[in-house]
């Protein structure tokens, strides 16, 4: 494990989150921040697959894999943040925190610097290991990686197309994959990190942190910074219909619909 490729990283992370801090304090949109995040990461795991010690046919795969997550995600939030302006979460975060807010900001982006590093650990590790490229986990990997981007960017593009119709204002998105998960976007976002462990796995010792990728991805997503924000600003805008949506469709996994119990009172 070269330390010193490591603690790069970690420094341009932490710039590239600095940078991002700067942006919102200008523009006052903090939709912006998320953008440079997709892209600091991808900045971050392609100094890893040009300079880890892999097999070279692994470290073009890895460099493919990281740039079609972080240009297509990257792309999508900055082209929803010049359409729709501040993000609800960060907006709410920021006026809770009052006059203290610019400095809270400021430690709350390191702190994403540091998850960002561990997503990328985990593509380094991917880059490093020596097998020839492809064994049979890779093609999994492959696999899980491509419906993971190719589920996620189908989410996103069915959600914009509902966003630019009239019952957007009042009504949610219950169309395509969003008729099986209150949030299928972070569904596949989750998915296409379960990938890299496959990728990593080796007899290495430390192959084994490429786990936390997924597992710190799942936790953001599902617990802190992805569905509970979201969530309760569904609630304060839609109220009694996302309550009604919550009883019927998963909020994470994928999965049939449950009965409307609304519905339901109206047959019997």
């Amino acid at each position: 494990m070269d330390l010193a490729l490591i603690m790069l990283i970690a420094a341009w992370l932490s710039l590239a989150m600095s940078i991002a801090w700067a942006v919102q304090r200008t523009t006052s949109m903090s939709g912006w921040i998320d953008t440079i995040w997709c892209f600091a990461i991808g900045g971050g795991s392609w100094i890893a697959a040009l300079y880890a010690d892999g097999d070279i046919a692994r470290r073009i795969a890895v460099f493919a894999m990281i740039s079609a997550w972080a240009l297509r995600l990257g792309g999508h939030i900055g082209s929803r943040t010049r359409a729709f302006g501040e993000d609800p979460r960060y907006a709410k975060l920021i006026a809770d925190w009052g006059d203290r807010a610019a400095w809270r900001l400021f430690l709350f982006l390191q702190i994403q610097a540091f998850t960002a590093l561990i997503l990328v650990l985990s593509v380094y590790f991917a880059a490093t290991k020596a097998t020839h490229f492809p064994d049979l986990f890779d093609s999994i990997a492959m696999l899980t990686a491509t419906i993971g981007l190719v589920g996620e960017a189908v989410s996103d593009a069915q959600l914009a197309r509902f966003r630019k119709t009239s019952q957007a204002k009042t009504e949610i998105c219950e169309i395509g994959l969003w008729r099986y998960s209150r949030h299928p976007n972070y569904f596949f976002e989750w998915l296409f990190w379960c990938s890299w462990p496959l990728l990593a796995l080796s007899p290495l010792p430390w192959s084994w942190l490429s786990m936390l990728a997924p597992l710190l991805m799942y936790w953001l997503l599902v617990h802190v910074s992805g569905i509970p924000p979201l969530e309760e600003h569904m609630l304060r805008s839609r109220g009694e219909k996302f309550r009604a949506l919550q009883a019927r469709v998963n909020a994470f996994f994928p999965g049939p619909r449950k009965s409307d119990p609304a519905h339901q009172g109206k047959q019997s």
